[in-house]
């Protein structure tokens, strides 16, 4: 009870802050950071939309996944229910011109992440027939390629898993998919897992995890390079702020929007998500393909975008652990990262680093030109603020056609 009284007491405390003006930097008019949850005010406690992180924070050298499920009232449950109320891969596939949710297999994506999900076949398969997304070919291995039943099993992580494998699934429904979980969050492990991602034929590999970066961080940026396999990295879910491995230099840095829909499903507006992560590398030098000049001769993130936003989530089914209704309403960028990467499982893209595309093919994006993630004029407003051409939360815009973004 003692606790319970210190937490609503702590949420009343930053409501009034906010109410005052004295809110945390980053957080808009409406909306409150608590802990590990963010919260969009209503008049009620009944009314309180919000979100909060399935995964733990992760000291250095370990990774924390970027799915936030949406949440509702005070006590911050997830808002779970028997059946599908985020958008689905029909919406996603409108929104973004990408020609019906039905296409070529081009390349097996894997997607990478820690622990397993002793229920993800099962459930993968529920999400794909709710969809009329016909049988997948799912393969799934620890990060030395031996079985998945020798990683221990984790409800946050696995439902980051299950967000990883559906979003593939909406986008690349005739790709076959692999999962390759890591034994644990630590990067020596998740980065074990990438190399065998890439040895087991994945054209694309998925990473909807962060870390902050540190002063080692480049002992693992060989894992991240590939050449010929696509790899896309979530930016983070923090704000401004860079994050590895999406600051190295041989990846796709995914940031995130605020996607908003209009009746026919079509997209009728696209803003920066203000926790969507951006800025410039402390260590990771530019790429040749990287043309913008805001970090000067470092890496700057991000590249290319989609929906992460909670607010405007998905749809992801999900049934280990669950007590209640096994549908989510799941975002942060851990959604944009394999929705990128089904796009370039799609169309069939071979280039070492894609991204480097989306430096010199933006008309076949959609330039996402305004939201904010934070405050970061003294380095360049356009490190944190939407804008015209390149900005940092959502880098060179978001998907446009069935071409796009590369």
């Amino acid at each position: 009870m003692k606790n319970r009284r210190m937490a609503v007491a702590t949420a009343a405390a930053a409501l009034l802050a906010l109410a005052t003006g004295t809110a945390a930097a980053g957080t808009s008019a409406a909306t409150v950071t608590i802990g590990t949850a963010t919260l969009a005010l209503g008049t009620t406690g009944a009314d309180v939309q919000s979100s909060k992180r399935v995964c733990t924070d992760a000291p250095a050298g370990f990774a924390a996944c970027q799915a936030r499920v949406a949440t509702t009232g005070w006590a911050l449950h997830p808002m779970a229910s028997d059946r599908p109320t985020g958008y689905s891969p029909a919406q996603l596939n409108t929104a973004y011109g990408l020609g019906g949710i039905s296409g070529a297999a081009r390349g097996k994506i894997a997607i990478v992440d820690a622990f397993a999900n002793p229920s993800a076949a099962a459930d993968l398969d529920v999400y794909r027939k709710q969809f009329g997304l016909g049988t997948v070919k799912l393969t799934q291995m620890d990060q030395t390629g031996g079985p998945i039943s020798s990683v221990t099993g984790n409800t946050g992580w696995g439902q980051e898993e299950m967000l990883d494998l559906d979003m593939a699934s909406a986008i690349c429904p005739e790709c076959p998919i692999m999962y390759v979980g890591a034994k644990s969050a630590s990067f020596a492990d998740l980065s074990a897992a990438v190399n065998t991602a890439a040895a087991h034929g994945a054209k694309v590999i998925s990473n909807s995890y962060d870390g902050a970066e540190f002063s080692g961080e480049d002992a693992y940026a060989a894992a991240y390079d590939h050449p010929g396999i696509a790899i896309t990295v979530s930016s983070g879910d923090n704000g401004y702020g860079t994050m590895m491995p999406a600051a190295f230099n041989t990846v796709t840095a995914v940031g995130g929007t605020t996607l908003n829909l209009d009746a026919n499903g079509e997209r009728s507006s696209e803003t920066a998500w203000s926790g969507a992560g951006s800025g410039c590398s402390a260590y990771i030098s530019k790429p040749a393909w990287q043309t913008i000049t805001a970090c000067g001769d470092k890496r700057a993130v991000a590249d290319v975008s989609a929906v992460a936003d909670p607010a405007t989530g998905v749809s992801v089914y999900d049934s280990y652990g669950s007590t209640g209704g096994n549908w989510f309403v799941i975002g942060g960028t851990s959604v944009s990262a394999p929705l990128v990467g089904g796009i370039y499982a799609r169309t069939g893209d071979s280039e070492a680093v894609p991204a480097s595309h989306a430096y010199t093919s933006s008309t076949s994006l959609f330039d996402v030109t305004s939201g904010s993630n934070g405050t970061c004029e003294a380095v360049g407003a356009a490190l944190c603020t939407g804008g015209p051409g390149w900005d940092g939360p959502t880098g060179n815009g978001a998907p446009f056609s069935s071409l796009a973004p590369f």
